[in-house]
C-alpha cells in the first residue's frame, strides 16, 4: 500500500479534530480551526454543536464559510442571536466546552500574544489582536492551538498577552478569577503539548516519524517531555478524503498549505 501524503497542515486539522468530543458545543474560528470541527462532525463527533462570534449557534454550513458572518452559517441553524447573548449567556454561564484560539506566538505556560511582536508603543509588527480570544481564553471549558512548531512561535514568556493561559502557573490563573480550562492542547506539525500539573506545557505526544529532538529544537525554552510520550494516530485516507474533497475542495485553507 503507497504511503499516503499529506501537507504539515493537514496533519495538524486532523490532530485537532480527534481532540473534540461527540456533544461539545465549540467556538469555532474561520480558517484551519473550521475544517477540523467540521471533520470532526463528518466522522466521530456527529453531535457536535458549532457556534460561531458572529451569534450563530448549531452551524451547519452547506459550504466552507469564508468569514465568521458568512450568511452560509445562518442555514439551518438552530439560533442566531447577538454577538452580546453569544459571550454574555453562553460563553460566560460556562456552555462552551471549547474554543479553539490562533496567535502569532505561545510561551511554556499557554499564554497568547495576538497583538504585538516588540514594543507595545512603537512594534515590529502589529498583529490583529484580540477580537474575541480574550475572553474565549477566560471561559471556555477547554482551549486548543493549531501552530507550526517553529521556534519563534514559542518563545519561553509572549512578549504581549492578549489571551491567558496558565499566566506564570495554575495558581496565577484561579486567583486571576478565570473560570475556563485554560490552554489544555497545543497542535503542532511534530506532536502535541499539554500543561503539566504547574500549567507548563509539555511534549506528550509525536506525530509518526517524528522525534522529540526535533519538538526541543523548535521551541524556545528547555521543553520537558512526559514520561510516557505516545505517538498519535497516522492519518487516514478517509480523513484526508473529508478535507480534500467535502470541506475545502477549491484549497481555500489547503491550498499551498505547508
Amino acid at each position: 500500500m503507497p504511503e499516503l501524503k499529506y501537507s504539515s497542515a493537514e496533519l495538524m486539522i486532523i490532530n485537532a479534530a480527534r481532540l473534540l468530543r461527540d456533544g461539545d458545543v465549540v467556538f469555532v474560528g474561520v480558517g484551519q480551526p473550521n475544517l477540523a470541527c467540521n471533520l470532526a462532525k463528518r466522522t466521530h463527533a456527529p453531535n457536535l454543536v458549532m457556534i460561531y462570534e458572529a451569534g450563530v449557534i448549531g452551524a451547519e454550513p452547506a459550504r466552507l464559510p469564508l468569514s465568521i458572518g458568512d450568511p452560509t452559517l445562518v442555514s439551518g441553524s438552530l439560533s442566531v442571536v447577538s454577538m452580546y447573548d453569544i459571550f454574555a449567556n453562553y460563553l460566560q454561564r460556562g456552555n462552551v466546552d471549547v474554543g479553539f484560539m490562533g496567535g502569532a506566538q505561545i510561551d511554556k505556560y499557554g499564554n497568547i500574544n495576538a497583538t504585538v511582536i516588540g514594543d507595545y508603543t512603537q512594534p515590529k509588527v502589529r498583529l490583529p489582536g484580540s477580537g474575541g480570544s480574550q475572553e474565549i481564553a477566560a471561559w471556555a471549558n477547554r482551549c486548543y492551538i493549531m501552530t507550526p512548531h517553529q521556534k519563534r512561535r514559542f518563545p519561553e514568556k509572549v512578549e504581549f498577552m492578549t489571551s491567558a493561559g496558565f499566566i506564570r502557573g495554575r495558581g496565577d490563573r484561579e486567583q486571576a478569577g478565570l473560570r475556563g480550562g485554560g490552554m489544555l492542547a497545543v497542535v503542532t506539525d511534530i506532536g502535541l503539548m499539554e500543561p503539566d500539573e504547574n500549567g507548563e506545557m509539555i511534549l506528550t505526544a509525536l506525530h509518526p516519524g517524528k522525534t522529540a529532538e526535533e519538538a526541543k529544537a523548535n521551541t524556545g525554552w528547555d521543553l520537558k517531555t512526559a514520561s510516557q510520550l505516545r505517538t498519535t494516530e497516522p492519518v487516514t485516507k478517509k480523513e484526508l478524503k473529508i478535507l480534500r474533497d467535502e470541506l475545502d475542495p477549491t484549497g481555500i485553507y489547503l491550498k499551498g498549505a505547508a
